[in-house]
Formats: C-alpha cells, structure tokens, sequence
C-alpha cells in the first residue's frame, strides 16, 4: 500500500508510445473509489443514480437522497485510511506491470498500453476514450477488472462504453473485443492461492492447520440475482477453483459483505457468518476477499476495522485477512496472459457474453459496437453487433 494518497492527476500509462505504430488499447473497467473527501459526494451520487448497480424506486430522487445522507459516513470512513481509496494507485500499477509483460509475451500486438476507466470516480469512461483517440489507438480490448460477471459491475461498465461512445461519436474509432470475464483463469488462481499462503503465515504454526477459511465477495440486491445474474455462480466457481489449487487443505466458507440496508441483499453476511463462528467458538478465521483485486475501502475499513473489531467482541482469537492482490507480480503476469490468450484467442468474447438474464429488460445489455475483425465474428454480423442501435 502506498505511505501516503495523494490525488492523481488522470494519467493512463507509465509507459508512453511515441513510435509509429498504432498502440493495443486495453481499457481496465471498474468501479473506482473517491481519492479525496470531496470525491465522496460526486463518486455516492453517480453510484446510486446508476439502476443497472442499484435499482431504487424513484431512482432520481431516493439515490441523491441516500448519496447525501451517507456522505458524511462514508467520509469518516475514508479518513480513517489515509483520506481517499487507494484504487487507482494500483490499478496504475496493475496496468503499468501488465503491459510490460505483454510487450514481452505478444510482441506481434505491441505496443500496448493501458486506460483506466472507472464507472463512478475520475479517470471516467468518457475520459479514457478522449485520451486513446488522441494516441490514435485503432485496436482496443475492453478488459473488466471484475473477475466474475455481474450485470450491476461488469455489464454496468460495458454498457456506459457503448453509450458513451455513441455519445462522443466514436462508433467507427475503435475496433472492440471483449474480456467480460475470467473467474476460473489458472493463473488467476494461482495468485489468489498464493495470497491465502500469505495470509495463512500470519497464524502462529501450531494454529495454522486449524484456520478457517472465509472467503468474502462484494454482495449483490437480490432483485438482480433474482433476475438470473450469473455473480453469485462464477463467486462459487471462484472459490472452488482455489480450494482445488490448495488441495483442499482447509476448512471454508463463503460470505457476501457491503450490503446496504433496508434493502435486501445476497446472503449469508459476512458480518453475520462472523458472529456465528464466535458462537462456535472458532479460534482462528482467515477471511479472503474474492472478488476484489485491490485494496479499498471494502477490505481496509470494512474488513480490517469493522469486521476486525467484530471478531474480538465475538471471541474470535486471531482473525487475519489475506493480503489483497495490488501489484503482486504473480497477478501482474496473469493478466498480462488472460489479454495475450484473449488477443490470440478466435473469440470476440466469452461464450457466456450474449447470454441475457432471463429477467433482462435493458436493451442496451451484451452490446459489442465495432468488434475487431481479426478474432471471432466478422464486424456486421447479428452475433456480433449485439442489440444496440446505432440511434
């Protein structure tokens, strides 16, 4: 983690192009985090505007409601870790050692470079397009940083690209594949399997074999698993996939943090797996965020304060978190491979992309305007162009 947050100017690449050749784009989606107290407002706003992220009843008016009503909360919350979240720092740093490794392994693609596109704080997806156009980027790769598809996260993301492409009048500026997900890669795997060592270590050795294993993923409003969102699967996947990398060598659990009440929300809490394990007299609780890349304020306030001070009220004697992912070289590699095998892949997408929910009513889901014409679907063609109009 850094020493210090310092507000970053939007900046996408520390390694710059300046050669003839046309730069890979590879746009990194997420959700983004304010870097100071003021972005907290703003950043509160445009997530509880957003329906496709949290359907409200009278969307307009009870998001900017419940926006100022948190603000001061949130505020004090982001205080207590050093003023702002820390996510644009490593994704920064995530993209700077991606590209680096990708130089390397799929020279026949280089240069890339990377953009950050964040759906509710600066650099803003909007910002991202501006900039590759002036690097004169032809070829892009949406690349989600989520790695288990949600229509409120990653579809959220892809759907404010297409809009704002549209918007912008970019349709023919780019030529788009997609990485909409990866929640079982290998090499994925291998470095969350390589974080819950880490975090194992923290346990005096005569303890180790008797942690318990409690992974936590970022909760979602039932309304949209009851749509058919494919997160909670993919989560499960998730985890399945490291027990196996580790032999099974634990016991495990897993949990759904961050829900915002009274609304109802994918379960079990972590809050409330905590304070039943308490009640079972467990000593010893490693939780493992799984559906995060980075540290923010989900695993530095939420989990290692609130949940922390949790787990000593409940009797929990030593509760430790896995170190999050950062700049881990074993994760900068990894996504370097999933966009190499991607580039060199026959697949716009994955094969679960135009898979609509079942209770899908958004037009504007599993779009892909402009697919590239050296992978997959030829540019034009029904499977390719998605549901969107050009309008």
């Amino acid at each position: 983690m850094p020493d210090s947050l310092v507000p970053i100017a939007p900046s996408y690449n520390g390694h710059l192009h300046t050669g003839p050749t046309a730069p890979t784009a590879i746009l990194m989606l997420n959700l983004g985090g304010p870097q100071t107290a003021d972005d907290v407002g703003p950043y509160l706003e445009r997530m509880f505007l957003d329906r496709e992220l949290i359907p409200l009843p009278f969307q307009e008016r009870l998001g900017r409601f419940i926006a100022r009503r948190r603000t001061p909360k949130i505020q004090k919350k982001y205080a207590q870790i050093g003023g702002g979240s820390p996510i644009y720092y490593w994704t920064q740093r995530q993209g700077q050692q991606m590209v680096k490794w990708l130089d390397q392994i799929s020279p026949e693609t280089a240069p890339h470079r990377f953009y950050i596109a964040f759906r509710y704080a600066d650099p803003l997806t909007a910002d991202a397009l501006h900039q590759m156009k002036a690097d004169g980027v032809r070829r892009a790769v949406a690349f989600t940083q989520y790695p288990q598809w949600s229509c409120s996260t990653t579809g959220a993301s892809l759907n404010e690209l297409w809009r704002e492409i549209l918007r912008l009048g970019l349709r023919d500026a780019f030529a788009w594949s997609l990485i909409d997900r990866w929640p079982t890669h290998p090499a994925f795997i291998e470095a969350m399997a390589g974080k819950i060592c880490e975090g194992l270590a923290q346990f005096p050795p005569a303890e180790r074999d008797s942690v318990l294993l409690l992974f936590s993923a970022h909760s979602l409003p039932l309304s949209v698993v009851e749509r058919g969102d494919a997160y909670p699967q993919e989560v499960a996947a998730t985890v399945q996939a490291v027990m196996q990398r580790l032999d099974f060598s634990h016991e495990f659990l897993l949990a759904y943090q961050s829900e915002i009440k009274p609304f109802k929300w994918l379960g079990p809490s972590t809050e409330q797996v905590i304070r039943k394990l308490g009640a079972q007299r467990r000593r010893n609780v490693l939780i493992v965020p799984i559906a995060f890349t980075s540290d923010h304020i989900e695993t530095l306030h939420e989990i290692d304060i609130e949940f922390a001070e949790l787990a000593r009220e409940v009797g929990i004697a030593n509760f430790k978190r896995a170190p999050a992912l950062n700049d881990d070289p074993r994760f900068a590699r990894a996504l370097a491979q999933i966009v190499a095998e991607h580039l060199r892949g026959n697949r716009l997408y994955s094969t679960q992309y135009k898979l609509r929910c079942p209770g899908c009513q958004n037009p504007m889901c599993r779009t892909l305007l402009s697919p590239a014409k050296d992978i997959g679907c030829a540019e034009g063609s029904p499977a390719a162009e998605g549901q969107l109009s050009a309008a």
